[in-house]
């Protein structure tokens, strides 16, 4: 026996038996310090799934059951610089592939705070659904100082994110020219594999690069605000001339009045545009996310538009044009990925640049010195 605090204290009790504290199974031989933070057989299946890589087989497998862990680690996968990774993402893009392309590729784009997620979020509630699931591949901002990216999307999609009909996967651009992450094209392949027959790509807004998207959709909707401004006037030309549609969104409240005059100044001004290559006339109207309105005639226009332009042969001419850019897109991308991470490039790289910089040899000079050094050629001085 021993004493502590003025009482007796049974030190075989204490050998012997745990303490309770409010349900705790903490023993006393070795006090609760000793204990483990993480049960260890917990902390040993951790390390096993940390390690686990899947291959490209087993991602595609698991994409055509509709696996949507499966799909987002596949996404994750193809956007990884990694040479690795990146040769895997080959591989599982041409094991999807086959069962690609039967989806409606929507590409929407806009001036900031036109409110083009609450508008993807209130639309894809309208038409997700077990016959038709929806995709959505909202393509975050990077920094051009640090390559960072918000990835805000899924948070303003809240609904849209909980339903089980829907995918919403945010993805930084990178820096892409367009806004549009590098690995887009090979993402929507995987989605429509995964079975979502309609893909939405937002974009991170309007510019000249932003036509891009156009490249990779099916329809092109630019949406705006009213009470801006002339917005067609400020934006580059080719943009609103790629515009299958133009939506005024935020018509609601005080701002309906606005809406209708802006339709009615967009409209008179789309009318000046060259004639649209599908034999389609690009329609112009008014909207609000907010309340709904307008959401069912905008989903009606699109799919006026899929009908006609499959019945005349340009959507099929357009996305054969797209694979063809596709494949010139994946050139240069290989053949600066391979510049780039050659080891004599790399070595002559940094001494060229900060010459270039200092004005003591010129652009084209350092640039033919480095595709010499890349070639294996002997450079003659």
């Amino acid at each position: 026996m021993a004493e502590g605090n003025g009482r007796k204290i049974n030190r075989h009790s204490l050998e012997e038996k745990p303490i309770q504290d409010n349900g705790s199974a903490a023993q006393e031989k070795g006090g609760t310090g000793d204990a483990p933070a993480v049960n260890p057989e917990l902390g040993k299946l951790i390390r096993h799934r940390k390690r686990k890589t899947w291959s490209p087989d087993e991602l595609a497998e698991g994409i055509l059951k509709g696996n949507v862990p499966m799909l987002s680690r596949a996404i994750t996968l193809v956007e990884s610089h990694h040479p690795r990774h990146q040769e895997m993402a080959a591989q599982l893009v041409e094991k999807c592939l086959p069962y690609a392309g039967k989806s409606i590729r929507v590409g929407i784009t806009g001036v900031p705070g036109a409110g083009k997620s609450t508008l993807i979020e209130a639309l894809g509630n309208r038409i997700a659904s077990p016959e038709q699931k929806l995709a959505v591949l909202a393509v975050d901002p990077s920094s051009s100082r640090s390559g960072g990216s918000i990835l805000g999307d899924k948070t303003r999609m809240e609904l849209l994110s909980t339903n089980p009909y829907a995918f919403v996967r945010p993805s930084p651009s990178g820096g892409t020219l367009g806004g549009v992450a590098r690995k887009t094209r090979e993402s929507v392949i995987l989605c429509e594999a995964a079975g979502y027959s309609v893909i939405f790509i937002e974009t991170v807004g309007v510019g000249q690069s932003e036509t891009m998207v156009h490249g990779m959709t099916d329809f092109f909707l630019l949406v705006l605000i009213p009470g801006a401004g002339d917005e067609l006037q400020g934006m580059k030309r080719g943009v609103v001339e790629l515009a299958d549609a133009v939506l005024v969104n935020k018509a609601d409240g005080d701002n309906a009045g606005k809406a209708e005059r802006a339709v009615s100044d967009y409209a008179s001004a789309m009318h000046l545009l060259p004639p649209h290559p599908g034999k389609w006339t690009p329609r112009v109207m008014a909207c609000s996310a907010k309340t709904n309105a307008g959401i069912d005639v905008l989903w009606n226009t699109i799919n006026e538009y899929i009908t006609l332009t499959k019945a005349n042969g340009y959507f099929e001419t357009k996305r054969r044009e797209q694979n063809l850019d596709w494949l010139q897109e994946t050139i240069l991308d290989l053949l600066q990925s391979e510049f780039y991470r050659h080891p004599g490039v790399a070595s002559l790289l940094q001494k060229y640049t900060a010459e270039v910089a200092k004005n003591k040899i010129t652009p084209y000079f350092a640039a033919r010195h480095l595709m010499e050094t890349y070639h294996q050629k002997k450079i003659t001085l």
